[in-house]
């Protein structure tokens, strides 16, 4: 095998160049090299379409590939591979983040272009999916970008390799700049603009093409701020009048929230907007840091409730005792719930970055639009004078038909048929080189009446077209009709709220409810309410509803504690914060009010009698129990505990009734079911512990048992009712005939003695199912809570009965 050589060439065979560069110059014109690429090549958009040229190239390409919206929807990565492969010299990264961002509504307010997938969701909380997963194709919107871009409108400059043609800027049918605003770093700069809503802009940009030299507060009137994709409210407005007139200023961004009750028990702040390009996940996070952190107080659970069917929709439950207005107003101060936006308007104009005000960037794309429809009526008036001219020859020579024809035959060749008919009908080469390319059959009369037409269509399309590039006012009547042609059918209402400021300052609000007066209400179907009133419920007079016999009623504050008394002998702690409010106007009715079961844990068959204050310096509960044992509890309940045994009962025995004694000189009523009353006065009765049993109330006769225990005001004008049961129903679930007597009319007994008789039974009645007795006047109520009527009052003590209409189930009076 042959050696190949190796040989080192003589020295003599290469130059030495060595070239002395200073450092520093060589830095500085490397570096403003490489800013200006990034400057004009990258970050910044174009003052004319607002466009950066990523974006650009997108737009353009995809129009080049036919994606428009009638069309099918391809895979992004086939999009970003074109535009990579073609026109832009960077990575697919930054393609991709480009596409997607265009195709986001909640970052831009008029997507340019349509995708189908996974496009991410607001503040990157859910990243985007893989280029190859995804499918996009061109939003209705960018084919108003790049509409007649093929009729000569806008410039085009190569690519990064020579071998394609990218367009300079887009025709831009919208001003897209101000409506999907930009963001951008550049080097030694940047940009931020927000969107605005293309109605507004429209508008502005209309009076501004009839009116040259409106002012800025002239302008202001149709753009008043920006409208943001995600709504919310801008609060103050001196920032963005600011930016609108230097191309600097910064504005801040309130969520929209709402306080709505969203538990039975609890208020909570319902958002359902967001600052732009914040999401739902980043406020929960905050929340959650500050919560922990023990710097945020009120917060007792966040929720995303957020979907694709009811949007954005961010729950924030309020603890009970917190207002939440003042807890709103800390989270606008701690979280992004608040966020400021400084505008920095830098855009491109002829190729040098300048900070624009709102009056120049209207200025630059009304200049832009009029270069563009100039430039494509001289196009389209160019193409409509050749066609016309062809026709104008062809209709000469359809004259002479039999001529041509004759000329063409007697020719040697076609080269002497397109001189001798030049020469014959005085018709230019391209006029005679047309006549001989069409075929015969475009030469019968129906054609050369279609020609005629055509002829007169294009003389009046030339002519319009002239007066357009020959008048200033016809260039300007026509741009500024497209543009509203434009609004018409793009154009959405405004989403952000413009608001002067923030309104009173909420900060002045303590964080947590004051400790006011209120009543604390129980109804005969066992729910719950707080009211701020101090007068009683009053139940006469007026349309009655469900849920109006309150049972129970005692005075409260707004931060402490009511009990609850039960059947079985127990009394439960609840917190009057937590009780839900009834209306300042409502009417006398809880049905607004939450079940009691939601506050207590009560067991099977055990129910709620009364309500009591816990107030140590109260005469105390008066208890009265089915075999006809009576109790009066000493105030006794320590803080420390929740719940608390106030009788010893007897087994096989239960409460009746139970109230709270108001002054201790009121009188007990026992009532039995065999129609005894027994009415003596609470002094009778001495206070006991609460683990005692208590003492005997009421002497029973055989079988009998106690349905009713009350405790009434002798001085007041009260009544007693009584209800008698159907012979054979045992349970009182039959009810028979009523009674309704005057209080007075019972004389008082002594302590555990028989009473006196209270209602005589008519045939087919053996008992009474129930009976109340207390101050008047009093409505009464079915199991459901639906208004029953009362009898007629009766003065007979021992008298019958009348006809029920309708069971009764709970009676009360004033609460």
């Amino acid at each position: 095998m042959a050696r190949r050589s190796t040989k080192t060439p003589p020295e003599d065979d290469f130059e030495e160049r060595i070239l002395d560069i200073d450092v520093v110059d060589e830095m500085q014109r490397s570096y403003l090299e490489y800013a200006y690429s990034v400057i004009y090549s990258r970050a910044l958009p174009d003052a004319r379409d607002g466009l950066k040229p990523v974006q650009r190239r997108i737009i353009y390409q995809m129009n080049e590939m036919g994606l428009r919206p009638d069309r099918g929807y391809v895979k992004c990565a086939r999009v970003v591979g074109e535009v990579m492969g073609k026109l832009h010299p960077h990575g697919d990264a930054s393609i991709y983040d480009a596409l997607v961002r265009m195709a986001q509504d909640f970052s831009q307010r008029v997507p340019l272009v349509d995708g189908h997938g996974n496009f991410g969701s607001l503040g990157n909380d859910d990243p985007p999916a893989a280029m190859r997963y995804t499918e996009a194709r061109m939003a209705p919107t960018a084919n108003l970008m790049t509409d007649s871009i093929d009729e000569d409108t806008v410039d085009f400059a190569p690519n990064y390799d020579g071998q394609e043609q990218e367009p300079v800027t887009l025709p831009a049918a919208f001003p897209n700049l101000l409506v999907n605003g930009a963001s951008g770093i550049a080097v030694g700069m940047a940009t931020n603009m927000p969107p605005h809503n293309l109605t507004e802009v429209v508008a502005a940009a209309r009076h501004l093409i009839k009116h040259p030299g409106a002012d800025l507060d002239t302008l202001m009137r149709f753009i008043p701020g920006p409208d943001l994709p995600t709504g919310g409210r801008i609060v103050g407005l001196s920032g963005i009048r600011d930016a609108y007139e230097t191309g600097r200023g910064t504005f801040k961004i309130r969520a929209t929230a709402t306080i709505e009750t969203v538990t039975a028990r609890r208020k909570g702040i319902v958002v359902t907007e967001l600052p732009f390009n914040v999401g739902p996940e980043k406020v929960v996070a905050k929340i959650k840091d500050l919560v922990g952190a023990k710097k945020l107080q009120g917060i007792a659970d966040v929720k995303d409730l957020t979907d694709r069917e009811h949007g954005l929709r961010l729950v924030i439950e309020v603890k009970n005792g917190f207002n939440p207005e003042a807890v709103l107003e800390q989270l606008y101060k701690l979280t992004p719930m608040e966020e400021s936006f400084g505008i920095n308007n830098v855009a491109l104009v002829d190729g040098q970055p300048l900070t624009l005000g709102l009056k120049e960037l209207l200025e630059v794309y009304v200049d832009h639009r009029f270069d563009v429809v100039r430039r494509r009526s001289e196009f389209r008036r160019g193409k409509r004078s050749d066609r016309l001219h062809l026709v104008e020859g062809l209709l000469v020579a359809l004259v002479d038909i039999d001529e041509v024809i004759r000329l063409i035959r007697s020719s040697e060749n076609s080269a002497q048929a397109k001189e001798r008919l030049m020469a014959h009908f005085s018709l230019s080469e391209a006029q005679t080189q047309y006549i001989l390319d069409t075929p015969l059959r475009r030469l019968t009369k129906f054609d050369r009446l279609e020609l005629e037409s055509e002829r007169d269509r294009l003389t009046a399309e030339i002519a319009e077209l002239t007066k357009v590039l020959e008048s200033d006012a016809e260039l300007r009547k026509l741009v500024s009709g497209e543009l509203a042609a434009v609004a018409k059918k793009y154009g959405t209402d405004r989403r952000t709220v413009l608001l002067e400021s923030a309104g009173a300052p909420v900060a002045a609000v303590p964080l947590e409810i004051s400790d006011d007066p209120c009543r604390v209400l129980l109804s005969s179907t066992g729910l719950l309410a707080r009211t701020e009133r101090d007068e009683e419920f009053q139940p006469a007079g007026g349309k009655r509803g469900k849920h109006d016999v309150i049972v129970s009623a005692v005075p409260a504050t707004t931060r402490g504690d009511v009990g609850v008394v039960t059947s079985a002998g127990r009394l439960l702690r609840v917190s009057v914060v937590d009780l839900p409010v009834l209306p300042e106007k409502a009417a006398p009715t809880l049905s607004g009010g939450a079940p009691v079961t939601e506050f207590v844990s009560l067991a099977e068959g055990e129910r709620v009698l009364c309500l009591s204050t816990l107030d140590e310096s109260s005469p105390g509960l008066a208890l009265g129990t089915e075999q006809g044992v009576v109790k009066r509890v000493v105030p006794d309940f320590p803080g420390n505990k929740d719940e608390f045994e106030v009788i010893t009962l007897k087994e096989g025995d239960r409460l009746v009734g139970a109230t709270e004694l108001r002054t201790g000189e009121e009188d007990l009523v026992f009532v039995t079911d065999d129609a005894q009353l027994l009415r003596y006065p609470a002094g009778q009765v001495r206070p006991q512990g609460r683990p005692a049993g208590g003492m005997a109330g009421i002497k029973l006769g055989a079988g009998a048992k106690v349905i009713s225990f009350t405790a009434v005001d002798p001085g007041s004008d009260a009544v007693v009712l009584t209800v008698a049961r159907a012979e054979g129903t045992l349970d009182g679930t039959t009810q028979s005939s009523a009674k309704l007597t005057p209080f007075d009319q019972y004389p008082r007994k002594g302590r555990a003695t028989g009473g006196v008789r209270c209602q005589r039974f008519l045939r087919g009645e053996d008992g009474l199912a129930f009976a109340w007795a207390g101050p008047a006047p009093a409505r009464a109520c079915a199991a459901d809570g639906s208004p029953a009527d009362l009898p007629d009052p009766d003065p007979r003590r021992d008298g019958s009965g009348v006809a029920l209409r309708k069971p009764i189930t709970a009676v009360a009076g004033p609460a």
